[in-house]
């Protein structure tokens, strides 16, 4: 559906280079990165905004590069929401549709079709100063959505809401997406991306890092900058080898796998935080060849559980649910055993520093 095919740009000191990208129809593409990363220079660039100094878009197998932004079917949603001020929120939805020239009665069916999906109906007759952030959100994407648009760009959506109206609008993003929008979405925040993305690409410094399915990217981060960024913190230098052991930060060794062990130092590994084993005690298991005994250096409170930062040697961050934690009833300067399934450990492409 949607192609960018070696699309570059320079402007001062930034430039995006050697982007490529391919979305097929229905799916929902979340471009995830730091700030200033580019990200939404290659929003504009599709939406029509910027052109490329090189490079080419494709639309539904048309070449789109040059296409004037009104002749594009994308719709774009900006961060500050971008509705008139000066207008009611059913006039803000109708706009575009009166741009176009449709008849009154078709424009009214359009903007009741669109608030009751929105779930804005109630609020047709507001001045938009007097919206709320979430509000004023939905009023944005049903003016977006009124031309039935390919493909829909949102820039930092949920950036500006609280806790629950960032909630509420995923949920009505969702809803879009089942019914078959193609979405691509820009934002700096892992869990956005966890939550909504089919696909994601991860952005660094102008550049696409790694991209595909969400779940094989988390799973698989092909560098350091990507592991870190999707909050892995168990990741470590591979410093020396011996048969079938590697050892970590010149401290612990470990029992692999086959593959890992057909590699040569040095390189990295991770090992994410919920795949590793506690206990009280040791244990005869068949984890026991990789368990350590530490001590809790921090307990807090994390994303999902909780999070222990045990000292091993080298320090390791493990997660936990609340009902572990008070099954094991454990507190911080206790000592705990750490076990690490081989199949757990994962090689990082890309060596640490």
């Amino acid at each position: 559906m949607l192609k960018l095919k070696n699309i570059n740009l320079s402007f001062g000191q930034f430039a995006i280079s050697n982007i490529d990208l391919e979305l097929q129809k229905g799916d929902y593409f979340v471009l995830l990165g730091p700030s200033g990363a580019g990200k939404s220079v290659v929003l504009e660039l599709i939406a029509g905004i910027l052109s490329p100094q090189s490079g080419h878009i494709f639309l539904n197998n048309k070449d789109i590069t040059h296409t004037k932004i009104q002749k594009r079917s994308v719709g774009l949603v900006f961060q500050d929401f971008a509705i008139f001020p000066h207008l009611n929120v059913e006039q803000n939805i109708a706009y575009p549709l009166k741009i176009k020239h449709w008849s009154k009665e078709k424009i009214a069916k359009r903007v009741m079709e669109l608030a009751t999906q929105m779930d804005i109906l109630h609020l047709l007759k507001r001045r938009t100063t007097s919206l709320s952030g979430g509000e004023k959100q939905r009023v944005a994407l049903a003016r977006t959505l009124a031309l039935s648009p390919d493909l829909l760009l949102l820039d930092e959506p949920l950036a500006s809401l609280d806790v629950q109206l960032k909630k509420e609008l995923r949920s009505q993003l969702r809803k879009l997406h089942k019914q078959g929008q193609t979405i691509i979405h820009v934002t700096h925040d892992f869990e956005e991306a966890l939550l909504l993305a089919d696909k994601v690409a991860i952005f660094n410094q102008g550049k696409i890092i790694q991209q595909g399915l969400k779940e094989a990217v988390f799973a698989q981060p092909h560098s350091e900058f990507v592991a870190h960024f999707i909050g892995v913190k168990n990741y470590f230098k591979v410093t020396n080898k011996v048969s079938n052991q590697i050892e970590l930060a010149q401290k612990i060794l470990l029992n692999c796998d086959a593959y890992l062990a057909q590699n040569e130092p040095p390189f990295a590994v991770m090992i994410h935080s919920g795949d590793i084993q506690l206990s009280k005690e040791a244990t005869n298991s068949q984890v026991a060849e990789n368990t350590f005994e530490g001590t809790i250096l921090e307990l807090y409170p994390a994303f999902r559980g909780y999070e222990l930062l045990v000292d091993i040697g080298i320090p390791l961050v493990v997660n936990l649910s609340q009902k572990q934690l008070m099954l094991l009833s454990l507190e911080e300067g206790d000592r705990i055993f750490c076990s690490i399934l081989n199949e757990n450990i994962q090689k990082i492409n890309q060596p640490l520093r």
